[in-house]
């Protein structure tokens, strides 16, 4: 039983705009990282050896078919980065893609990490499927993210 009880239209008006506050939230608070955080080679934005550069988003995932469904919040705040499309093969701006890469992917793992606060007004089964909901949503856009990194990581010839 949650610890606030609300009608089913308040319940749902809530999640949907909790999910509203969070995704532009903290995408926006993203965008106001330093680039130069970015920069350093963090165990987290590493590429695995088991990733195969990528790769494997594509072999298992079919990650550049989907990636056309994926929308692309780069363009959605000031000062943001398109990655839709790769706009230049020059050095500087494929470094500049490959940190925003990493921008990208912290962004959607943060946007999961709240979806146990649904439990507060949901019921349990319903606080579950936010929490699917927060994976499924973010998932295909982390390994998408992954997946251009590592294909930038051949185009500039990095390990």
């Amino acid at each position: 039983m949650p610890p606030f009880q609300l009608s089913h239209f308040w319940i749902i008006f809530l999640d949907i705009f909790v999910w509203l506050v969070l995704h532009l939230g903290i995408s926006y608070l993203c965008t106001k990282i330093p680039l130069s955080f970015f920069r350093k080679e963090m165990w987290c934005f590493r590429m695995r050896s088991w990733e195969n550069q990528g790769m494997i988003y594509q072999k298992i995932f079919r990650i550049k078919k989907c990636k056309t469904f994926i929308p692309d919040g780069g363009s959605l705040f000031k000062g943001g980065f398109p990655k839709k499309n790769l706009g230049s093969k020059d050095t500087v701006y494929l470094e500049k893609f490959l940190y925003e890469t990493k921008r990208a992917e912290l962004t959607h793992w943060l946007v999961m990490l709240p979806a146990p606060v649904f439990f507060l007004w949901n019921i349990w089964w319903a606080g579950i499927i936010m929490i699917f909901y927060a994976t499924f949503a973010n998932l295909p856009c982390i390994m998408l993210q992954r997946f251009n990194r590592g294909r930038l990581y051949r185009l500039l010839k990095l390990p």
